[in-house]
């Protein structure tokens, strides 16, 4: 299998053949054969159904997983994960954001044995920035940056530990997820802090991003929640000592 994508979702019965429709269409344009991984996360409404009954491309799979309930897209992305095949695996954000032709330059990288692992970022030079946020969710993720620039041992090269379109070596993916602990917003924190750990090369490519207007994060809850998990996440790792992904 040469690529994995993994797309969590939520409640997006509404857009979710749209995600899965250009995932398919990006593998065949690359003649690839690949893979599509939806994880739903507890959604009330059908999205699983939905997603289940849409035809791809020749030469990609889809498959559906189908958590009963609600644990946080950490825990769907890791699911996804541990669930792929690919050598070069993926995860994206519902909603088509940023276009799969943006992670070409991200795979690049990693075949060029420049990094491990590629991050799309939107604060870099060359990103393009199509539709913002509303001010008080910029405002609230400028504040959450800051804070974050603060974590020991994050890397203070990457500009954007939160976008939603990132690309990993396929058995440093499975073994960085395996040992994942963190199931809600939080788990690129703990992955990137795990992989510096454990040796392996970050870098980041410029995106084209436009703001998904139908968002429904409640911020201060998940802001509180992030917080909580950060706390946990400095326990965890704090405490570990030696690697314990066997990456090399």
């Amino acid at each position: 299998m040469d690529f994995s994508i993994i797309i969590p979702v939520l409640n997006e019965s509404h857009k979710v053949h749209r995600d899965i429709a250009a995932a398919s269409l990006f593998l065949v344009n690359q003649s690839w054969r690949g893979e599509i991984i939806v994880v739903d996360d507890g959604s009330s409404d059908d999205t699983a159904d939905v997603a289940g009954r849409v035809s791809v491309q020749p030469n990609v799979s889809l498959h559906i997983i189908r958590n009963e309930v609600h644990r946080g897209k950490g825990y769907a992305v890791r699911t996804g994960i541990i669930a792929s095949s690919g050598r070069l695996v993926m995860f994206a954000d519902s909603g088509l954001c940023i276009p799969y032709e943006d992670a070409l330059k991200g795979i690049n990288l990693i075949k060029a044995r420049h990094c491990d692992i590629a991050h799309g970022s939107r604060n870099l030079p060359g990103s393009v920035i199509m539709h913002h946020h509303l001010r008080k969710r910029r405002v609230s993720a400028q504040l959450f940056r800051r804070f974050i620039k603060m974590m020991p041992g994050l890397p203070p090269h990457l500009s954007d530990t939160q976008c939603g379109f990132k690309i990993y070596r396929g058995d440093v993916a499975r073994q960085l997820f395996g040992v994942c602990i963190t199931d809600g917003f939080m788990f690129d924190i703990e992955i990137i802090l795990r992989a510096t750990k454990n040796g392996c090369r970050i870098l980041e490519f410029p995106v084209q991003w436009t703001a998904d207007t139908d968002t429904r994060l409640p911020l201060k809850k998940v802001l509180l929640s992030m917080l909580v998990e950060l706390y946990r996440i400095k326990r965890a790792l704090g405490h570990s000592e030696v690697s314990d992904s066997g990456i090399n």
